[in-house]
Parts: C-alpha cells; structure tokens; sequence
C-alpha cells in the first residue's frame, strides 16, 4: 500500500513537473513562432489592403483556378512551403478565403511546408534533398487538384483576422492589432500543450513501448517493422523536431540508412500529425481529412515506389 501511495505520489509529481517544465520552453517556442508569423501576417495585410495581392492574383489565378484557388493564395502556400505550416497559417488567416478554399490550401500546405529545413533533415537522414523537395511540391499539387474535383461546395468563411480593405489604414492597424494578440494566446496553447504532451511522453517511458505495439502497422504501411520507433518519432515530433532522435537511431544502428530512406517517403506526406493537424483543426480545418489524406498519399508514395521496383 505504502508502495502504491508512492507510486502514485510519484506519478502525480511527475506530471506535475512536467506542466511547469513545458511553460518556459512553450513560451519561447511561441515568441519565435510569433516572431515569423506577425511579420507576414503584417505585410499580407498591408499588400491586401494596398490592392497587391489583386495584382498577384490576376497573375497567378489560371494556374490556382485549377486548384479551386485564387491566384493570391499562392502567398501563402509559398509561405508555409518556404518559413513552415504557421507561416503559411498567418498568410491564409491575412486574407479572405471560403472554407473550401481554405481547406485546399491547408492540405497543400500539410504536404509541402518547410523545405528547406525539413529536406535537410532528410538528407541528414539517408534521402535526396531535391528529390524530396520535388515530390513535396508534386504531391501538393496533385492534391489540390483531386480535392478540387471531389470537395463540394463549402461558402462558410475561413478564420479571417485581417482587415477590411475600404477601411483607413489606422482602422487596418488597429483591426490587425487586435487580432494578432487573440492568435499570439492561441499560439501559446497549442504550443504549450504540445511540449506538455511530449515531456510527458518522455518521462513516463511511453514513446519505445507504443512503437513496438505500432510494428505490426508497419507493414500496412509498407515500411520496415523496425522502423516503428523513427515513424512515431516523426509522427508526434515531426521531422525538424525529430530530426535528433532519427540521426542518433541510424548511428546507434537501431535503423539502417536504407530503411531510414524509405521511412522518409512515408514521413514527408505524413509527419508531425499532432501538432499539425491540432493547428490546422483550431482554425476550422476537418482533422478527419487533414489525416486521412496525408496517410493516403504516404501510402501511394510509398506502395508506388515498391511496385515500380
């Protein structure tokens, strides 16, 4: 009993410490994020207002035309391709788009955000970098242009916190003000139960133990079965976050550079599910889709490269 007292002291302790250790790096993790978002939050708001982003739609509109997009959304799938999914999130928040837009360009951005970065993890990791890149934008593409085919009509608006254009530039400022610390608070949540999530997968010991249960899974996905652990490492992490922790397995020899390559094909269609579908799913955007797409396309990606072989 006195064990049990103990154990469960413990457990409470441990989660305890957990919830405040996860305050002071969410609040850093915050700041930076923010310190991207707002700037390009800032200056979609302003190229709205000034009439900018007309000039880049009339551009760009019969390209997204095909894509059940107008041609100003290309500044924010450029920005989440580029700087990351919140950077893409403030460009598509800066301007007026329907849900059914809005969930086009969330998958797109799912599918393709980061590149740079994530397709040096890769690379680190045993894949091509522009390899990876190319079939990032490829997928991306090709799933704008399904879900335009199939997605009825969705006329409700997406989550706007820009600014009415016919409003002075002062009305703009203030509107955009207000708005960007209603998402600073909402940013720091989500990041913060993020970090909450994952220390506590951390000190209780959960994350080997789930992945030997996810082996079997493995082979629906057509991946090696020990690659269970770098798949959930890369699906509650992500690839950037992750990116430690998959190296440190291909040096200690748990996965070979072989099986890391061909979990990266399935990873760069389908990683950081959490964090990504719980940001996505805050601004009004189906979860349920948002998954089941990326698993999807993982799965053509990488059933596709072992029937061609």
């Amino acid at each position: 009993m006195k064990t049990g007292m103990y154990t469960l002291r413990h457990v409470i302790s441990t989660f305890g410490q957990c919830l405040r250790q996860a305050v002071p790096k969410a609040a850093a993790s915050a700041l930076w994020l923010l310190k991207l978002m707002l700037p390009i939050s800032l200056v979609v708001t302003l190229a709205h207002h000034y009439g900018v982003l007309d000039i880049i739609a009339r551009w760009l509109n019969p390209l997204f035309a095909l894509l059940g997009l107008p041609g100003s959304s290309s500044v924010a799938f450029v920005s989440g391709a580029t700087a990351g999914t919140y950077a893409g999130i403030a460009a598509m928040m800066s301007m007026p788009l329907t849900m059914r837009e809005a969930t086009i360009l969330a998958l797109m951005i799912a599918l393709c955000h980061a590149l740079p970065m994530e397709c040096a993890v890769n690379k680190k990791t045993g894949s091509s970098f522009w390899k990876m890149g190319v079939l990032r934008v490829i997928m991306a593409i090709l799933c704008a242009l399904l879900l335009n085919l199939v997605l009825p009509p969705m006329e409700e608006k997406y989550m706007f916190l820009g600014a009415d254009r016919s409003g002075g530039l002062s009305e703009v400022m203030t509107l955009w003000a207000w708005s960007q610390l209603k998402m600073s608070v909402v940013v720091f949540l989500i990041i913060y139960a993020l970090m909450a999530v994952q220390r506590l997968l951390e000190a209780y010991s959960l994350l080997r133990p789930l992945s030997l249960r996810l082996s079997p899974l493995m082979h629906f996905f057509g991946l090696p079965e020990g690659a269970a652990y770098m798949w959930l490492v890369g699906n509650v992490l992500g690839i950037s976050y992750g990116a430690a922790v998959m190296v440190d397995l291909e040096e200690r020899g748990i996965i070979s550079r072989k099986e890391a390559n061909e979990v990266n094909y399935h990873l760069i269609m389908n990683h950081s599910m959490l964090e990504d579908t719980l940001v996505f799913a805050a601004t009004g955007i189906s979860a349920l889709l948002l998954i089941s797409v990326r698993v999807a396309f993982a799965m053509v990606l990488v059933w596709g490269r072992k029937c061609r072989w």
